[in-house]
């Protein structure tokens, strides 16, 4: 009995003095399966923090393009005036820096330039201006063969109006259904005047802009691309010049290119007009073979002036010439000159042309085609030279 009991308080001793117990050692056993260790968490919760953060990313950079896009819209006006004055300021450049070369200060050289443009600017408008009136002129002349032509159409399109109305909407008891008559006011010149001449004033407002805005950045070229380099920090600005220089290299390859197929269909178009007597065909030819290089819209424009010079003088078969020497240069320009020319210039894909045509068209409508190119040509620019946007930058490239 003095053994066992000896056994005993021995055992409890243990027990004691290494803190162990049954309660405890069952405790250790559970510990495990209730409670997993912390580094088995850590990953999950890591997890769902970085997927939160990236859906937060896409959330911000979706909202930043809504926005951008929504001010480039309401800054249409201010936008397209800016960048056409850019385009106008580096097509009289090298005017200008002719006139410097003989000692002409950049003042006056610009000066020159600019009264230049605008004279060019008002022989257009008293040319076309005159051959509106002629045609206005000659007008009941064509009347009747004009009156003619509408009635035909016009005929065949009721007929087709009312074979279509029954076969879709078959008469009941050989009897016509009422034709709903609408009452409307007769068009008055006073009324659209007023109704268009918020938007007209607008565009007004914008073109008288435009001299004086070319003619400072003339004067001013030097001292605002080095205000511009100085506006990033300076660990950032030697970047900053060597992208404003190869946008500014970028444009000049783009109006040279211009003016290369400008230049060779204007050659083909006045060659035409000269064989179909079309007055002022040298002038005409110039206008027609330019206007043509405006994607889309530049084979209706270029259609006009040969058509408003020739009234009188083109016959149906001269009328089907001019029509198929325009669309047929028109696709040559578009398909052939211009991606080998300016294309291989400004080193664009068709596809990203094409895109940035059709965006900016949406954006900012007919000027939009004209500045689509030059804008997608300097944004690829950008990329190039911006480490996390190469990769569109290769893709907007050949």
């Amino acid at each position: 009995m003095d053994q066992q009991k000896s056994r005993t308080h021995t055992q409890s001793d243990l027990r004691i003095q290494t803190g162990d117990s049954g309660v405890s050692s069952r405790a250790d056993r559970i510990q495990p399966i209730t409670q997993p260790p912390p580094a088995a968490v850590a990953p999950a919760e890591e997890e769902i923090l970085q997927s939160s953060i990236r859906a937060g990313s896409i959330a911000q950079v979706v909202v930043a393009a809504v926005a951008v896009i929504g001010l480039i819209y309401l800054l249409k006006l201010v936008m397209i005036t800016t960048l056409t004055g850019i385009l106008l300021a580096f097509i009289l450049e090298p005017l200008v820096e002719l006139l410097s070369r003989i000692r002409v200060p950049r003042g006056a050289g610009a000066l020159i330039a600019v009264t230049l443009m605008l004279a060019l600017w008002g022989a257009l408008g008293y040319f076309f201006y005159n051959r509106a009136v002629d045609f206005a002129t000659e007008l009941p002349k064509y009347s009747g063969r004009i009156r003619d032509t509408v009635s035909k159409i016009r005929h065949q399109t009721t007929r087709i109006e009312e074979t279509t109305r029954s076969v879709v909407h078959p008469e009941q008891d050989g009897k016509k259904k009422p034709i709903p008559v609408e009452v409307q006011d007769a068009p008055n010149l006073t009324n659209t005047v007023l109704q268009g001449g918020g938007n007209f004033a607008e565009i007004l407002l914008a073109i008288s802009f435009l001299p004086f805005l070319v003619y400072f950045m003339l004067t001013w070229k030097d001292h605002a691309h080095t205000a511009t380099v100085r506006l990033f920090p300076k660990e950032h600005r030697l970047l900053a010049h060597r992208t404003v220089a190869k946008i500014s290299l970028m444009i000049r390859s783009f109006i040279v290119g211009n003016v290369i197929v400008g230049l060779v269909i204007s050659t083909i178009s006045i060659a035409v007009f000269w064989y179909l007597g079309i007055p002022y065909f040298y002038f005409l030819g110039v206008i027609s073979g330019f206007v043509s290089l405006i994607p889309y819209l530049g084979v209706f424009l270029a259609l006009l002036p040969p058509l408003a010079g020739g009234i009188g003088t083109l016959s149906r078969s001269d009328v089907l010439i001019v029509l198929l020497t325009v669309v047929g240069l028109h696709l040559l320009t578009m398909n052939v000159l211009y991606p080998k020319i300016v294309g291989k210039r400004l080193r664009l894909n068709p596809l990203a042309v094409t895109l940035a045509l059709l965006f900016w068209a949406w954006i900012w409508g007919a000027m939009g085609l004209i500045l689509a190119v030059p804008i997608v040509g300097a944004a690829k620019v950008i990329c190039d030279y911006i480490d996390p946007l190469r990769g569109l930058g290769s893709w907007l490239g050949e």
